[in-house]
């Protein structure tokens, strides 16, 4: 039997990044973006809000960027604080990178299994489709999705009984698949 699972973001992540006022380690996405014209450059950051103390900090979207280099449909996406540009923007890497920020993932996402399979199925081969870059550890997946204790699914890899393409150790962001032999 072949089925699809889904990782699906429910909120947005977590920002990891230190608070100057009170230490925390969290900020949430406020989804507001600030943009500010210094004649004919433009600066824009995403404003994101200490989960310890409420206090704002900035993340540095773009930086002197003449108007005219800026796509108009970004620009308003900009000005009108679009949520959707607020997820895609905490994803991209460049952001993450001039930020030194990491996201925090936990809590914000579902697995969505569909179907359950058939407890009469000897094979069962699932595709584990991402809605978003989620790193997240197939081990755990697969345990939830077939309703397993993480050890039970260590030792079905070790069996082989549960085979893969891709490494089942360590964080996957990217569409994988698994085959499970009962």
């Amino acid at each position: 039997m072949s089925t699809t699972w889904a990782v699906v973001p429910i909120r947005l992540p977590l920002v990891r990044r230190r608070c100057h006022t009170c230490a925390s380690q969290r900020f949430r996405p406020s989804g507001k973006f600030r943009v500010n014209a210094n004649h004919k450059l433009l600066d824009v950051w995403l404003l994101i809000l200490c989960a310890g103390c409420g206090d704002t900090a900035k993340l540095t979207v773009l930086e002197r960027m003449t108007v005219r280099s800026i796509p108009p449909a970004l620009l308003d996406r900009l000005h009108a604080n679009d949520p959707g540009l607020t997820a895609e923007l905490l994803q991209d890497p460049g952001v993450q990178h001039r930020n030194r920020i990491a996201l925090d993932w936990d809590g914000a996402w579902r697995l969505d299994t569909g179907e359950p399979a058939h407890p009469d199925d000897d094979v069962i081969d699932v595709l584990v489709r991402f809605a978003a870059r989620i790193p997240v550890r197939p081990v755990r997946l697969i345990a939830e999705g077939c309703g397993l204790a993480r050890a039970e699914v260590d030792r079905l890899i070790l069996d082989g009984r549960l085979v893969s393409a891709v490494r089942l150790g360590g964080r996957l962001s990217g569409d994988f698949t698994f085959t499970l032999k009962r």
